[in-house]
């Protein structure tokens, strides 16, 4: 039997690599003869760079320190041998790097340092800015000024960085801005949603980033004025990615969009290898409605619905609601018996996930157990 394991990271807990790492360990224990593909997966969120360092043979590692969002660090991003870097949002603006979330104070600046960093190296000619896992909801304001861009406020003073300043934001001066590398900037996005409205980047993950109500309704307006200035309305889906960073880059540094999950499954030859496999294992740290928005799950279950194999999704914990999207769900929750004790070896209950999974299939290899079930 062919598995394919094609995992995201389990965020705050585990990489993509060390979720297939510790499911093949188990899943062999149980079923030694099947060929287990290991695919780990992301989607341009945190995790990313990781995923494309091992899928590109000859890619290097630049590290260049930079302001974080809790103060100075040294944050890598990749050269790859075709003139392609890849910028991960997450390594210099990312939440985790925060001890206690800052809604209003958190910014993106130490990712626009990486921007710079990468589109005057000699050997640059395109960059790819991976999005997903930031601390702030700054519309990108940060990055790009420390791109050049400088963003006025009242009495022709620039704005402190932070996107509890955007409502004051009068006009923005982009006459010293670095350019772009000469082919360009592609912007990989884990979600699509708006810069905008109830389902965009301050209605839709403010509180994720410790925003309350009104500090919702704060990010909300300095967005929109944002949106204003530069003449957008703020609705492609899509450019609220990242606290809406996605619609800065692409609005004041000419960046186009991607779907990450797209551009990682293109590199991993993800739908190559579902191809051929007879069942496909994928999974994140919490299964949802946002897991088929752009997402690693949709994107692996999308290649598995078009060749017709079996999806099997191992996941932290899982809303019952979106468990119909696969056609079984296993728990570390309930494997470990509860989160805590999952959250506190995630290691060893993945592992264990591997051996529960391997001895729950049919005589034809599927999974025995529906989803609604192994959900519960």
């Amino acid at each position: 039997m062919r598995v394919v394991l094609a995992p995201d990271s389990f965020k705050g807990t585990l990489s993509a690599q060390a979720v297939v790492e510790a499911v093949a360990e188990g899943w062999s224990d149980v079923r030694p003869r099947d060929e287990l593909v290991c695919v780990p997966m992301a989607d341009g969120g945190e995790g990313t760079l990781d995923v494309v360092e091992a899928a590109t043979p000859g890619s290097q590692r630049v590290h260049t320190r930079v302001l974080g969002p809790a103060g100075p660090l040294v944050a890598p991003w990749l050269l790859l041998e075709d003139g392609s870097a890849v910028v991960e949002l997450a390594r210099a603006s990312g939440l985790p790097l925060l001890p206690t979330p800052d809604a209003l104070g958190a910014h993106t600046f130490g990712f626009g340092q990486q921007l710079a960093a990468a589109a005057v190296h000699g050997s640059v000619r395109r960059i790819v800015a991976t999005l997903g896992g930031s601390a702030s909801t700054d519309g990108g304001t940060a990055a790009l000024a420390a791109l050049g861009h400088r963003f006025m406020g009242p009495d022709n003073l620039r704005l402190p960085l932070g996107g509890r300043h955007l409502p004051r934001l009068e006009r923005i001066d982009s006459s010293r801005a670095l350019p772009p590398p000469p082919e360009g900037v592609e912007v990989l996005v884990d979600v699509d949603a708006p810069l905008l409205g109830p389902a965009g980047a301050a209605g839709a993950f403010g509180a994720q980033k410790g925003a309350g109500p009104d500090q919702v309704a704060l990010l909300e307006a300095g967005l929109r004025r944002l949106s204003q200035v530069v003449g957008d309305n703020g609705t492609a889906p899509g450019s609220g990615a990242a606290g809406g960073t996605a619609f800065g880059l692409v609005n004041l540094w000419g960046a186009h969009l991607t779907a990450g999950s797209d551009a990682v499954a293109r590199l991993t030859r993800l739908d190559e290898h579902v191809e051929t496999a007879d069942l496909v294992v994928t999974g994140e740290g919490r299964l949802d409605a946002q897991s088929f928005r752009g997402k690693v799950v949709g994107r692996v279950a999308a290649s598995a619905r078009r060749a017709g194999k079996p999806l099997w999704a191992l996941v932290g914990q899982a809303d019952p609601e979106a468990v119909r999207h696969v056609a079984s769900v296993t728990t570390l929750r309930d494997v470990a018996g509860s989160a805590e004790a999952a959250m506190a070896d995630p290691v060893a209950w993945a592992r264990e996930a591997g051996r529960v999974m391997a001895a729950g299939l049919d005589a034809a290899g599927l999974p025995s157990t529906p989803s609604a079930e192994r959900a519960s």
